[in-house]
């Protein structure tokens, strides 16, 4: 299911305004790259050309060797930052809604999405609205239409950052074991460092507007490990000391 995803000499511009230039990546099948940079630099906007939404103003992006604005729309599955519930559906069906959007029939749609809900910590919820879940249930339906698209390449923009942080690390904890056994080939997009380090094979540090490669850099954390076991790990404590200090000289406020 993984893909190779690549870009060269990426740059983008909305009219005057340079907000990436000449970005250079690789991403492995079934890695999990982490993006990490100032708010504003453009990291969101990089994600949204990877998946095809609009084209670079210069370089190339391809997936596993394809170029064109519709093989990555085909390819990817993109997770914006706000969950984009429906909220006249239920949970199960807004799980579903990428199967029926590919033309599956309603109760085969509503069967497969139903089967991972008892994993994700949502049996019970299946008929209920967004407005009766809280924001970690939401955010966990949201992944579950994502993952259920079937494509090969997962873009998650920020998916915890509007969370509480006793939510957000529950669910970065629950999050690192689908990543790991479930082979998609993920970038995510985050502010925060810790997310990074907990969740990402590698880190791509991008400098402030217009974004540039600052680091590539990659994680190395204790396998099978609780997430304050990770976190707490002396070789991921110099990684992000060392990522703290390559935004703090790249001009970027040390807290971001």
């Amino acid at each position: 299911m993984a893909a190779t995803v690549t870009g060269q000499g990426v740059g983008h511009s909305f009219g005057d305004l340079e907000v990436i230039a000449d970005v250079d990546l690789t991403v492995e099948p079934g890695e999990v790259l982490a993006v990490v940079g100032p708010s504003g630099c453009g990291k969101s906007t990089l994600l949204e050309l990877i998946a095809g939404l609009t084209e670079p103003t210069e370089g190339e992006i391809e997936i596993d060797g394809l170029g064109s604005r519709e093989d990555r729309l085909a390819r990817c599955a993109y997770m914006p930052q706000v969950d984009c519930l429906l909220p006249w559906y239920s949970a199960l069906d807004n799980a579903a809604l990428s199967l029926l959007n590919r033309g599956e029939r309603k109760d085969a749609a509503r069967d497969r999405a139903r089967g991972p809900f008892a994993d994700l910590g949502l049996a019970g919820f299946e008929s209920a609205r967004p407005n009766e879940l809280s924001g970690g249930m939401r955010q966990r339906v949201a992944f579950l239409r994502t993952f259920l698209s079937d494509k090969p390449v997962l873009l998650l923009d920020e998916p915890f950052a509007a969370l509480d942080a006793i939510t957000r690390a529950e669910l970065q904890e629950w999050l690192r074991p689908i990543l790991e056994t479930r082979q998609r080939t993920v970038i995510l997009v985050t502010h925060d460092l810790e997310e990074a380090l907990y969740l990402g094979d590698r880190m791509l540090l991008l400098s402030p507007r217009p974004s540039r490669v600052v680091e590539d850099l990659e994680a190395v954390r204790p396998s099978g490990a609780s997430r304050a076991a990770v976190l707490t790990d002396p070789d991921l404590i110099r990684t992000r000391e060392r990522l703290l200090s390559l935004l703090d000289s790249s001009g970027t406020p040390a807290g971001t």
